[in-house]
């Protein structure tokens, strides 16, 4: 069976015991601590030198982390990875831009928030970090102006990768009223079949 070191407040997570639960493959949770620095023990170390959560443990031992390799990683042969080409290339796109764009704003203003981590250090970059990612959250806006999905007619893991930030953004102080279309889409990925909160391990 698969082992997924985890943390179940981390977005970067959830996208993979998402897409685990969705495809219907068992796997053993190892939760961690990052606030108390258990990422960064030598024996975690050894499993990812960059000590960061999520990491998939194949049956085999093998390590995988970066939560969007993972999700690529699982999704190989399924409904969630296009087989065309450009589709393909599409998710890829979708994956960067939640990676560079999207997470680094919402996701790290939430964890700043949630874990009480703003201090005299960080609150001067707040104001940026609420800018960029009202701006990511605006791409996502006019992308999916008449779309049901980002890349193609189903659920992909661009979707997965984008949702996973994208529904908690408002624990990091940004307001989703003013995108409708993101808000729709929202709606569509948490009424799908085995569809599991950010809660649930």
């Amino acid at each position: 069976m698969m082992r997924l070191h985890d943390d179940l407040d981390s977005g970067n997570c959830y996208k993979v015991r998402m897409l685990l639960t969705r495809l219907g493959i068992p796997f053993e949770r190892i939760d961690y601590d990052i606030d108390r620095g258990e990422t960064r023990t030598p024996q975690f170390l050894a499993k990812n030198l960059n000590g960061r959560v999520p990491v998939l443990e194949l049956e085999d031992g093998r390590y995988l982390a970066e939560s969007n390799a993972i999700l690529t990683y699982l999704a190989e042969g399924t409904s969630y990875l296009p087989v065309d080409r450009f589709e393909r290339a599409l998710v890829m796109q979708w994956l960067f831009f939640e990676q560079y764009s999207h997470e680094p704003n919402i996701a790290t203003l939430r964890h700043w928030i949630t874990h009480k981590l703003l201090d005299d250090e960080r609150r001067p970059m707040v104001e940026g970090k609420r800018r960029w990612g009202r701006a990511a959250l605006a791409v996502m806006e006019r992308h999916l102006e008449g779309r049901a999905y980002f890349v193609g007619e189903r659920t992909s893991i661009a979707d997965l990768a984008l949702y996973g930030y994208t529904h908690v953004a408002e624990e990091g102080g940004f307001d989703l009223a003013p995108y409708p279309a993101v808000r729709r889409w929202l709606d569509r990925i948490a009424s799908e079949p085995r569809h599991i909160p950010i809660t649930q391990g």
